[in-house]
């Protein structure tokens, strides 16, 4: 009995442990069917996740689902913004509640490496505005039939990434290293809410000011939550920001989908100004522990007040420092007497009442001061600044004062004496009387080297004058990346750029003797190590263009070296606007001839996929250099392998490229014409086969000169126009097309003599006719042949149709083709011959006015020159048309087609 109960016993357990490891996956697809759904018909967005994980044993008793990969991605104008990406989200949940399909209880949720991109465009909309409009809002929902019940203890966000760049209101917020994790009963209508947070960098902009840069920040905060009313009061919040210590208090309110009331205010209890020192992200990196500081400092704020897409909160900002001083113990000199003082003040949440305020700004380095202040008022609606900087630097000195990154060297003097003083109105105006700037800024002799500049950067001499109008630049030159530059010009715009972000308006002169654009790039010409290679290929992003500027380039470059290409003499002028780069009548000399381009690259649309779009003009190229250079030219052109000589083409092309800033092949579209000015082909395997085939040997080794075709591309396909080719005493009609695949489809009409056709050949064509006579159709052959070549494959192993039944069948097709295609010819002779003519009858005429005006008679005429030419033309096209249709003496060729 004993051992009976026990293998029932051993038997329900196994049946028990199948049952937990295959019960998740008999509900997979629909749990996953319903997470899918749910979530795209409640948000204007795509989203997709790559798969979900379900365990009974991970969260046990709790069904435990993992889903993987998520990602969230805008549609219409943030279409290219990824809103969120997740690498797991990690739900525990009640099992029955997904069998029964009636509810889905929710105990805790654990993201895993999330990735947050919020943006607000230029007009205030935001990316993050995905949820669809509550059709059923009108109907009073009926809490007891929700399908959706959240039982929440805790949850948890790990290794997150936010980013929050604000368009319109000029500033972004980065938070790197974001680990956040809360407990509480969520059941409850009212509950405590315990946090902790800790992230490793966060970074604020506000307009050009960086306020915080990548400091480190930790918050113990206890919440309590009031679900009735959507309020969240924070007690006891303590925040640690680097070195300073915040205490903080408040509550945070849902007034509605879209307006949001707080009341927060923040203070350092510290009064110790290292603390404050800490957020200088130079002196907290390096040493700050041992740093002997001195000085009092003091910093609180506030936020009060709703924030919705029209309306702002009022804040405030108290930054004030006495009497600062700080050494590092083993360093020579200190850096002391450090004097601030600013207010930043916003009393009502109207933007254009905010006012910054800094009446002192003061240190001193080794006994020589420095002086700032600004006060800046009505940002928006005209934004008025009041601003001052005085102070001389030896920037070797710097060193003696504080630590710098390991490997960097800094020199060089700076001197500067700047003061600007009204409305921008009155610039954008032209009312220079108006507004009062002056001063210079001069820097010399500075080289700066680092980790990420290892060849240095030097400023041999800038000078900028500030004036009412602009900021004269009336001398820059320096040496980088082995290049020595020199420029001159002037900036328009400086203040409307450095407070409402503006975009920077100039235009500047630029000389250089030489460039090489590998370095500048970071490229390498030698193979990388692959798995190296795979890394920064995966990392690499292309050059996005700045959207703020709006600067003019007239660049002269001796010479300008790129992957495998050498330009000389380089000129041209670049606009940078809008995104977007655009090149105006750039010349060149390369590849033993000359090139102009115009075109554009621009990454408005994609940071990810650049666009370009591109328009040359080339003259006299050397084909194998310019093959071996372009990996472009090679998939548009792959005949250049097996060619030399000189080629001259105009192209346009429109596409995109990829993250190593290739060509994206089939994004590509455009057309063209090339020229072979003169040229030999050698060993090139379609043409070869085709010279086996047909027993000539004159077909291989070709001597071209003066061809000519055009060309369109789409879809990774290159379309050629048909064109002619005559070489000993072979001509060839070809059109076709070929892929960036290298894959072959040409048709190919030969006119052949029979002489050159070896006894193989002879009996090719022979046995053709033999077959087309069997078929009913007359053959006579004579000194030469006509035939279609069908050629496939790619380029190096094609393949030639040879099939004769094929052949037969078609040679009066082909007779019929030619007799069209020497039509089209005639149609061209014709329009030849009656432009000619027409040239003829009016130089006629000139004369016959010329000899009637000089009493003068042409015994050569009979005074009726329009009737002669007349008569001429009447002639020309009876005897074009005479030389296609008659037939042709016995003793000539009687072959018919």
């Amino acid at each position: 009995m004993l051992k009976k109960i026990l293998k029932i016993v051993g038997i329900t357990i196994v049946v028990l442990i199948l049952a937990a490891i295959a019960i998740p996956y008999f509900f997979k697809d629909k749990i996953i069917a319903k997470v899918k759904t749910e979530l795209n018909n409640r948000l204007n967005a795509k989203v997709d996740f790559k798969d979900v994980d379900i365990s009974l044993f991970r969260h046990f008793p709790r069904l435990a689902v993992g889903l993987e990969d998520l990602q969230v991605i805008g549609t219409g104008e943030f279409s290219a913004d990824t809103l969120l990406a997740v690498k797991q989200i990690d739900v525990a949940l009640n099992l029955m509640s997904v069998v029964k399909g009636d509810k889905m209880d929710i105990y805790n949720i654990a993201l895993i490496q999330p990735r947050i991109h919020a943006i607000v465009n230029k007009d205030g909309a935001a990316n993050w505005n995905i949820t669809k409009p509550d059709t059923s809002a009108t109907t009073p929902a009926d809490t007891g039939k929700s399908k959706f019940a959240l039982s929440l203890q805790q949850y948890k966000i790990e290794d997150a990434l936010i980013s929050y760049d604000d368009r319109q209101g000029n500033m972004a917020l980065l938070i790197t290293g974001l680990t956040h994790q809360g407990k509480g009963d969520f059941t409850q209508d009212q509950f405590l809410l315990q946090t902790n947070t800790v992230a490793e960098g966060i970074t604020f902009r506000y307009g050009l000011i960086p306020y915080l840069s990548q400091v480190k920040t930790k918050l113990d905060a206890a919440i309590q939550v009031d679900n009735n009313s959507n309020t969240y009061t924070l007690k006891d919040g303590k925040a640690a920001i680097n070195n300073l210590e915040l205490a903080l208090q408040g509550f945070f309110k849902l007034v509605n989908d879209s307006t949001y009331g707080m009341d927060m205010s923040f203070k350092a209890p510290s009064t110790n100004f290292k603390d404050l020192l800490s957020l200088v992200p130079t002196v907290y990196k390096t040493d700050f522990d041992k740093i002997k500081t001195n000085g009092t400092a003091a910093f609180d704020g506030f936020v009060k007040g709703n924030y919705s897409p029209v309306q702002m909160p009022s804040f405030g900002l108290n930054l004030a420092v006495k009497d600062g001083f700080f050494q590092y113990p083993d360093l020579p000199k200190p850096v002391k007497n450090i004097q601030i003082a600013m207010k930043i003040s916003n009393p009502d949440g109207v933007p254009d009442h905010t006012v910054v305020d800094m009446p002192t700004g003061h240190l001193e380095m080794d006994n020589t001061p420095l002086d700032l202040r600004l006060l800046v008022k009505t940002p928006i609606s005209d934004l008025y600044v009041d601003a001052a900087a005085k102070g001389k630097l030896d920037l070797s000195k710097i060193t003696q004062f504080v630590k710098l990154e390991s490997g960097t060297n800094l020199s060089g003097l700076l001197d500067a004496d700047i003061s600007a003083k009204g409305n921008m109105s009155a610039i954008e105006k032209q009312q220079y009387d108006r507004f009062y700037a002056a001063g210079t800024l001069q820097l010399s002799n500075m080289l700066y080297k680092s980790k990420d500049y290892p060849d240095g950067v030097k400023v041999n001499n800038l000078s900028l004058q500030f004036n009412p109008k602009n900021v004269t630049v009336k001398d820059l030159n320096g040496q980088y990346m082995g290049t020595n530059f020199e420029a001159n010009g002037e900036v328009n715009n400086l203040l409307a750029y450095t407070f409402k972000n503006a975009p920077l308006d100039g235009k500047m002169n630029f000389k250089a003797d030489e460039i090489n654009l590998d370095k500048w790039m970071g490229t390498t010409p030698t193979a990388p190590d692959p798995a190296t290679a795979k890394k920064d290929s995966a990392a690499a992003i292309p050059f996005a263009v700045p959207a703020n500027l709006n600067l003019g380039l007239v660049a002269n470059v001796n010479k300008i070296h790129y992957d495998k290409a050498d330009l000389t003499n380089v000129s041209g002028n670049l606009l940078v606007k809008d995104e977007t780069v655009t090149m105006q009548q750039l010349k060149a000399n390369a590849l033993q001839g000359t090139m102009e381009i115009n075109g554009s690259y621009s990454t408005k649309a994609s940071k990810i996929n650049p666009d370009i779009n591109l328009a040359y003009n080339v003259q006299n190229l050397d084909v194998q250099q310019t093959f071996n250079t372009f990996n472009t030219v090679q998939k548009l052109m792959p005949i250049g392998k097996f060619l030399s000589g000189k080629i001259t083409s105009q192209l346009t092309m429109h596409g995109k490229l990829g993250k190593d800033m290739s060509p994206e092949l089939n994004t590509l579209t455009g057309d063209g014409n090339l020229l072979l000015i003169q040229g030999f082909l050698k060993q090139f395997a379609p043409v070869d086969q085709l010279a086996n085939s047909l027993n000539v040997a004159q077909l291989k080794d070709l001597s071209l000169r003066d061809i000519k075709n055009y060309f369109a591309f789409e879809n990774g396909r290159v379309k050629v126009n048909p064109f002619k080719v005559t070489v000993a005493g072979v001509r060839m009609d070809i059109a076709g097309s070929h892929g960036f695949d290298q894959s072959l489809d040409y048709t190919l009409q030969l006119t052949l003599p029979r002489s050159l056709m070896g006894s193989a050949g002879n009996a090719l064509v022979n046995n053709l006719a033999s077959q087309a006579q069997s078929k009913g159709i007359p053959v006579n052959l004579g000194d030469s042949v006509h035939l279609q070549v069908l050629m496939g494959g790619n380029i190096l192993k094609p393949s030639v149709k040879t099939d004769l039944r094929e052949s037969a069948n078609n040679l009066k097709a082909q007779a019929e083709q030619l007799v069209k295609n020497k039509v089209d010819s005639v149609k061209h002779t014709v329009k030849d011959s009656l432009n000619q003519l027409k040239n003829t009858a009016v130089n006629s005429l000139k004369d016959e006015l010329k000899n009637q005006l000089s009493g003068k008679k042409d015994s050569t005429h009979t005074g009726k020159p329009l009737e002669n030419v007349g008569k001429q033309a009447g002639e020309t096209v009876k005897n074009t048309l005479n030389g296609l249709f008659k037939k042709k003496s016995n003793n000539t060729d009687t072959t018919k087609h």
